[in-house]
């Protein structure tokens, strides 16, 4: 069994989920069960899945974990752009945070 609290990458994840519920709670209220909650659950869901991955035995079974990572990522990418668009954060909050989900994306090499 791995230790996931050593990894950079899970630790990066941690900071970002964090920061992206600072960011949702100057959301609008009538988002609380829209935007606000999927990129919570989305941000929270790139370090569990990390952590999950960890306590898989074999590799193959850790990859597909860091592979659902990754996609909420990308999740998390689509709806910071959307929330711009929609005038809830300044594109340049995006680019921040987008900044640090590049980081995440160490979490497959292809990227």
């Amino acid at each position: 069994m791995r230790d996931f609290r050593k990894y950079d990458v899970w630790n990066l994840a941690v900071d970002f989920s964090t920061s992206i519920y600072s960011l949702t709670e100057n959301f609008p209220v009538n988002e609380s069960y829209g935007l606000t909650v999927q990129l919570r659950r989305a941000s929270v869901s790139i370090a569990s899945n990390i952590a999950e991955g960890a306590s898989r035995s074999s590799e193959l079974d850790f990859c597909r974990f860091l592979e659902i990572a990754l996609g909420s990522a990308f999740e998390v990418e689509t709806q910071l752009i959307i929330s711009a668009k929609l005038e809830y954060i300044t594109p340049e909050i995006v680019d921040m945070l987008l900044e640090n989900t590049k980081e995440t994306k160490q979490l497959n090499t292809n990227y």
